[in-house]
């Protein structure tokens, strides 16, 4: 199996900047594309950023020009930079990884989430 464990949510005032880093450990044979969702109370998960394996990457609008996602192969390791944060901002911000698995010789794609960080901005 797959985990995904993120890290660096909080609390921070509008402005302000985080890092959210998101590791993938378990039995990975590769990692393709690599996302981070948000959700927001009361709201439905939306995407924010992904980075393709070679390091293509796409935003959502609300967060082009402030947000930069990027990623280290050789850790398995998505990073998301967040910039001039707003209180909109505030939400569960969710690790998502479509993964290839290896299972003895059998090569098998499966996604993944991880728990979400939690991250508020204050006005």
């Amino acid at each position: 199996q797959v985990q995904l464990v993120e890290s660096g949510g909080g609390l921070v005032q509008a402005g302000g900047s985080l890092r959210l880093s998101c590791a993938a450990s378990g039995s990975i044979f590769s990692i393709n594309a690599m996302r981070w969702y948000r959700q927001a109370p009361g709201k439905q998960r939306e995407l924010v950023a992904g980075i393709t394996e070679n390091g293509r990457t796409n935003y959502a609008d609300f967060v082009k020009g402030r947000f930069t996602i990027s990623r280290d192969n050789a850790k398995n390791t998505v990073y998301l930079q967040m910039n001039s944060l707003k209180p909109e901002d505030t939400a569960v911000y969710y690790c998502n990884a479509d993964c290839t698995v290896l299972t003895g010789t059998v090569e098998s794609r499966w996604e993944y989430w991880g728990q979400g960080t939690q991250v508020t901005v204050s006005s």
